[in-house]
C-alpha cells in the first residue's frame, strides 16, 4: 500500500499546472454529485437512482458550486502546501454555496426534492471538499511520503528531551531537510516514553536505532551542558557514522525559543581545552568602564572580539583603528547592532521591574560612542593625531601580521607592521598620556623559528625597554610630574575560529571531500576560544605594573592530526587510512611550511609567577635597555629601507637572542631578484 501511494504521488506532482486544475475541478464536480446522492440516502434511508427529480439538485450543485469555487480562488492554491488560510477560503465559499443551495431547495422548494436536502448536502460537500484538500496536503505535501521513506530526507535524533529539544523538534516538524525520528536522553525514567509523538531512546541502544531508522545526524539539544559532559557524549557517538550538530550556548538563547536557524555545526571550541573560568567583573571593568578605549586591528579576529567584550563593559568611547576598509565597516556595523540590542534588552528589564539602577545602566549605554578610524599603525602622524584628539585611557594593540608563512615570504613588511607599528603606537601613547597599553602577543614569540615570532618578541622587547626607560624618567622627574604609561603584554597560543585557524580550513576540505592537508603528523598547538582569550587579555591588562609579560593558561597542547580526525568523525564520515581503505576522508601530510614549528611554547624562562587570576601567569623575560635597543632598531630600519632581507634577518637574530631561523630566505621579492640576476648572468 505504501508503495502504491508513493508510486501515484510522484507522477501527480509532475503533471502540468492546468491539468492539475482541471483534475481538481472534475473531482469537485464528482463530489457535488456524490454528496447529493448521499444526502438523499441520509434523508430517505435508501439509495435512490440519479434520475427524475433527483437530477435537479445534482445540476444545481454543479452549476452553483464550480463557478463559485473558481471565483473564490480555490483552484489557485497549491494544495500540497495548503493550510489554515486555504481551509478558511473553502469554508467561506461553501457558506455562500449553502445560502444559495438552501435558498432553492429549502426555502423555495422543488417538487420531489425534500427540503432538508438543501441543508444536508452543503454540509456533506463542506466535509468532502475540506477532506480532499487535507488529503492532498498530507499525500502530496511530503509528510506521508517522508513517513514512507520515499523522499531522501536525512533522519535525525535529538540528544536531550528537555525544553530545548522539544522546541527544536516542533520547529523541525515541517523541515524540508531533515526528519526527527526520536530523542536520546540519559534519564532512565524517560526511556520507552513518547514525547510529542516521538519515542525517547536510551543512548546505549544507539547502534540498533541507527541501523533500523537509518539515522544520519544527531543534534545535541544541551545548551547548558559542560564541555566535559559534551565530550563524554561524543565518545558515545564516536563509533557510529553520524554527523553531530548543536545548539548555541544557553546564554545565546535569550528569548527561550529555538528553531532550525539556531542549529549549527559542532565547533571544536565546544570540545577543546577546558572549562573557562568565569571572568572577574572588577578586572574586566577597571580599565574600560566609562573610559575611552582604543583598539588597533579592530577588524581582526582578536581585535573584533576585544571590541565586543569591551562594549559589554560600557566604555564612554570605543575607538576602532583598522587599515582594512571592509573589516572596519563590518565590525562597526556589528557593534552598532549589538549596542542597539543591549539597549533594548536593558529597557525591557526596566519596564519589567522599574529598578532605577537598571535605568541608570540604560542611560550610560545610550552614551557609548563608537568611532571607526581608518589608519595604519605604522603612520606616526595619524596615530598621534588620533590619540591627541581622543586621549584614550586604555589601548589594546592587536594590529599585527600573524600568518607565519605569509610573513616569512614578506619579512620586511612583517617587521614594519609588527615592530614599527608597535613602536609608533607606544610612543604616541606615551606622548598623549595613555594610562594602560596592552600588546596582544603570541606563543610564537618564544624561541621563534620564523619572522612572525621574532617580530612579536621584538615588539615585546620594545615595550619592555620603553617601560623601563619611562619608569626611570618619571622617577627622576618626581611623582608630581604624573605617572607613566603602563605597558604590558599578553601572550597566548592559537584561538579557534580565527582567520588563520586550521579549523575553517579543515572544515572546507571535509566539505569538498578531502583530502585534509596536514603539515606534519606530530605537530601540536595550544588552543583557546576567542571570547575567553579576549576576556583574559582585558583582565591581564589591569594587573600590569609596567613591562609585564603575562601568559595565559592554554590547557594541554593538542595534536593537529587528532583535531582533524575528530572533525571527520563529527561530520558523520570515516577516515581513509591504511586500516580503512574504504573511508571517506584522507589526511595528507605535505611537510612543514617555511618558519613553522612542530611545538609551541609559552615561556622563555622558567618559574612563572601566579597572579590573582587562576588562568593568568606572569613571566620573567630578559630585554635590552632602550639606548642599546634603539641603536639596533635604527640599523634594522636602514636595512629595511633597502629591502636587504638577509641583513634584516641577521639583525633579528642578533637582537632576539633565541631566534633561530628554520630555513633559507624565502622573501618573494628577494628570490625573484636572485633568479633575475642568475638569468641575466647566464645570458651575458
Amino acid at each position: 500500500m505504501k508503495r502504491v501511494f508513493g508510486f501515484f504521488a510522484v507522477p501527480a506532482l509532475a503533471l502540468p499546472r492546468f491539468v492539475k486544475r482541471w483534475l481538481v475541478l472534475a473531482i469537485d464536480a464528482f463530489l457535488c454529485v456524490l454528496t447529493v446522492w448521499l444526502a438523499f440516502y441520509l434523508r430517505l434511508g435508501v439509495f435512490v437512482p440519479l434520475s427524475g427529480p433527483v437530477l435537479w439538485p445534482v445540476v444545481v450543485s454543479v452549476v452553483v458550486a464550480l463557478p463559485l469555487f473558481i471565483r473564490s480562488g480555490l483552484y489557485r492554491a497549491i494544495f500540497r502546501y495548503s493550510g489554515l488560510p486555504a481551509m478558511v477560503a473553502v469554508a467561506r465559499a461553501l457558506l455562500l454555496y449553502m445560502v444559495m443551495f438552501a435558498g432553492v431547495f429549502t426555502f423555495y422548494g422543488v417538487h420531489g426534492v425534500p427540503r432538508t436536502i438543501g441543508l444536508i448536502q452543503p454540509l456533506l460537500l463542506f466535509v468532502f471538499v475540506g477532506a480532499s484538500r487535507a488529503v492532498a496536503r498530507v499525500w502530496l505535501g511530503g509528510l506521508y511520503l517522508r513517513q514512507l521513506g520515499n523522499v531522501d530526507l536525512r533522519k535525525m535524533l535529538i540528544y536531550g528531551a528537555g525544553s530545548a529539544g522539544q522546541q527544536l523538534a516542533s520547529a523541525m516538524a515541517s523541515s524540508p531537510e531533515v526528519r526527527v525520528v526520536g530523542f536520546l536522553d540519559d534519564d532512565e525514567r524517560l526511556h520507552g516514553h513518547v514525547q510529542n509523538g516521538l519515542p525517547i531512546y536510551n543512548p546505549l541502544d544507539l547502534a540498533e536505532i541507527v541501523a533500523e531508522a537509518e539515522v544520519s545526524d544527531v543534534l545535541l539539544a544541551l545548551p547548558s551542558v559542560s564541555r566535559e559532559r559534551r565530550n563524554a557524549i561524543l565518545d558515545i557517538l564516536k563509533p557510529y557514522k553520524v554527523a553531530v550538530r548543536t545548539l548555541p550556548a544557553l546564554s545565546d538563547i535569550v528569548n527561550g525559543k529555538v528553531s532550525m536557524s539556531d542549529v549549527r555545526e559542532l565547533d571544536l571550541d565546544d570540545l577543546l581545552g577546558r572549562e573557562p573560568v568565569a571572568p572577574n567583573g572588577q578586572l574586566l571593568n577597571l580599565n574600560i568602564h566609562n573610559k575611552t578605549v582604543l583598539v588597533t586591528g579592530a577588524g581582526g579576529s582578536i581585535g573584533s572580539e576585544l571590541c565586543r567584550q569591551i562594549l559589554k563593559t560600557n566604555p564612554r568611547q570605543l575607538l576602532l583603528v583598522e587599515m582594512s576598509e571592509f573589516a572596519l565597516y563590518q565590525i562597526h556595523q556589528e557593534l552598532l547592532a549589538l549596542l542597539k540590542g543591549e539597549r533594548l534588552g536593558v529597557l525591557r528589564g526596566v519596564e519589567g521591574d522599574g529598578d532605577m539602577g537598571d535605568l541608570s545602566g540604560v542611560m550610560q549605554q545610550a552614551h557609548v560612542e563608537i568611532v571607526p578610524l581608518l589608519a595604519s599603525v605604522c603612520d606616526a602622524v595619524r596615530m598621534h593625531e588620533i590619540m591627541e584628539t581622543w586621549k584614550p585611557h586604555t589601548v589594546y594593540h592587536a594590529a599585527a601580521y600573524k600568518h607565519v608563512p605569509l610573513v616569512e615570504h614578506n619579512p620586511v613588511e612583517g617587521v614594519r607592521n609588527n615592530v614599527w607599528g608597535t613602536r609608533v603606537c607606544a610612543e604616541a601613547a606615551l606622548r598623549h598620556g595613555v594610562r594602560d597599553f596592552v600588546l596582544i602577543s603570541t606563543d610564537k614569540a618564544v624561541r621563534p623559528t620564523n619572522i612572525m615570532g621574532a617580530t612579536k618578541r621584538l615588539a615585546e622587547m620594545v615595550l619592555q625597554a620603553l617601560s623601563e626607560r619611562n619608569r626611570v624618567e618619571v622617577s627622576e622627574r618626581g611623582a608630581a610630574e604624573g605617572a607613566c604609561t603602563c605597558f604590558s603584554m599578553v601572550r597566548f597560543g592559537n584561538v579557534l575560529g580565527s582567520s588563520g585557524s586550521v579549523v575553517p580550513l579543515f572544515r572546507e576540505q571535509i566539505k569538498n571531500g578531502g583530502p585534509i592537508t596536514l603539515t606534519h603528523a606530530d605537530i601540536t598547538r595550544y588552543f583557546m576560544t576567542i571570547p575567553e582569550a579576549a576576556q583574559l587579555v582585558i583582565q591581564a591588562g589591569t594587573m600590569g605594573t609596567g613591562g609585564d609579560v603575562f601568559v595565559l593558561d592554554m590547557g594541554q597542547p593538542v595534536k593537529i592530526i587528532d583535531l582533524a580526525r575528530r572533525m571527520v568523525e563529527l561530520s558523520g564520515l570515516t577516515l581513509k587510512d591504511e586500516a580503512r581503505s574504504d573511508g571517506d576522508i584522507e589526511i595528507t601530510v605535505i611537510g612543514l611550511r617555511p618558519g613553522e614549528k612542530l611545538y609551541e611554547e609559552l615561556l622563555i624562562g622558567e618559574n612563572p609567577k601566579p597572579t590573582e587570576h587562576p588562568r593568568i601567569m606572569k613571566a620573567h623575560e630578559q630585554f635590552l635597555p632602550w639606548a642599546e635597543l634603539e641603536e639596533k632598531l635604527t640599523l634594522l630600519r636602514r636595512a629595511m629601507s633597502e629591502n636587504d632581507v638577509p641583513v634584516v634577518r641577521g639583525m633579528l637574530e642578533e637582537v632576539v637572542a633565541d631566534y633561530r631561523p628554520s630555513g633559507e630566505v624565502v622573501d618573494w621579492v628577494h628570490m625573484a631578484m636572485d633568479r633575475s640576476v642568475a638569468v641575466n648572468g647566464r645570458v651575458s
